[in-house]
């Protein structure tokens, strides 16, 4: 067995950190413990590794937990049963009553009506700001300020903000920079390396990566806030089950791989896109003329699979696009193996409606998948008129 994962290269990482073959059966796969409850050595007792209860700790989930912090260059990692319940736990953990955040105009509506509507109850406030503007981010800050709630790249415009100059602002204000990493993955990009205190994802997303399972995660190297993310999680009881655990920790194995394609996808779609009559506006990173073009480039390993463009004949000519594609897929959530096709002003980010965050009408978000490329700029091509 490898003493220290930490000197293997990322894909070896993603097949061997946390899943040694199973002591007593030699299973080189990491095995599904389909268990609610674990036999005590005594009473008041527990297993090696804290088992007692699988709401507290679960083999199939602890392994999933230890290859996301390798990855991650992590210390501590926590699996969640979704991507909102590891973004919740991390939002009641840092947060009280009085309390106030930074998040960015454009972040994912689900965590916008988590703050907005539900944690507004609690007497959570918060300010939104460009975040790829740090000029305008530390404007935002007050004295109460505890976090700045950062994706890069963002959903769905594909902003860029830079993770060093904000782990700076922060930090300058005592306050953490919580970085959602769904969107680049591990792979292409490590915030807490860049000076970010939090990482969370959407494991349903590119670390699963095949649409079947639903997960979130949490990582940090802060050993405090690591115990009160887990006692919130065991006393909520927001935690994935073995099988879920299971699934994801089988799409980390080919994350590599598939971001590489899934980028080769992208960059091919937007060459077409860029130049296409219907299309009046492409967000990418990879563009040169995207304003965050320059910050991605030093801090991301590509560009990644999302791509969004608008429909310059309207919303309606955009509403239709989207049902026409045929082998682009009319549906929410992304990152995984087949390409998504969506109207984020109608479906993921509807709750942003009449907000500062509200995305343009004729806005038009893809998950590029890993198919032949050739095949899917042919059916976006056919589909544009």
């Amino acid at each position: 067995m490898v003493d220290d994962y930490s000197v293997l290269g990322f894909e070896t990482r993603a097949i061997h950190a946390g899943q040694q073959p199973d002591p007593r059966t030699g299973a080189v796969i990491v095995p599904i413990y389909q268990t609610s409850t674990y036999a005590q050595d005594g009473v008041g007792g527990t297993r090696e590794g804290g088992y007692e209860y699988s709401r507290t700790a679960n083999p199939t989930r602890t392994a999933l937990e230890q290859a996301l912090a390798s990855l991650e260059g992590a210390r501590h990692a926590l699996a969640f049963a979704s991507g909102m319940a590891a973004s919740d736990a991390v939002l009641r953990t840092t947060l009280r009553p009085g309390d106030h955040l930074v998040l960015g105009n454009d972040a994912y509506g689900g965590t916008f009506r988590l703050i907005d509507k539900v944690l507004s109850l609690w007497g959570i406030e918060h300010t939104v700001a460009n975040l790829a503007n740090v000029d305008e981010v530390r404007a935002a800050l007050r004295p109460e300020t505890k976090l700045i709630w950062c994706e890069t790249p963002t959903n769905p415009l594909l902003g860029v903000a830079d993770i060093a100059a904000l782990a700076g602002v922060a930090h300058d204000a005592d306050a953490r920079l919580v970085v959602d990493n769904t969107f680049a993955t591990p792979y292409l990009q490590t915030p807490l390396a860049l000076g970010a205190d939090i990482v969370v994802h959407s494991t349903t997303k590119y670390l699963g990566g095949h649409s079947d399972v639903v997960g979130g995660a949490v990582l940090t190297n802060e050993d405090d806030l690591r115990e009160q993310l887990f006692y919130l999680r065991n006393a909520a009881g927001a935690v994935p089950g073995p099988f879920d655990a299971w699934l994801t920790l089988r799409g980390l194995k080919t994350l590599a791989l598939r971001m590489e394609r899934h980028s080769d996808n992208a960059e091919l779609i937007v060459q077409t896109l860029a130049k296409h009559p219907k299309v009046s506006k492409v967000y990418y990173p990879g563009l040169p003329e995207h304003p965050g073009h320059e910050v991605a480039a030093k801090q991301m390993r590509r560009f990644g699979g999302m791509v969004s463009f608008r429909h310059a004949d309207g919303e309606q000519a955009a509403l239709e696009l989207a049902s026409r594609t045929k082998l682009f897929i009319l549906a929410e959530s992304l990152g995984g193996i087949e390409s998504l096709i969506e109207h984020p002003g109608r479906m993921t980010h509807a709750s942003t409606a009449g907000s500062t965050l509200e995305v343009p009408e004729d806005l038009i978000r893809l998950s590029v998948g890993i198919e032949d490329g050739t095949d899917l700029v042919a059916d976006l091509t056919a589909a544009l008129g």
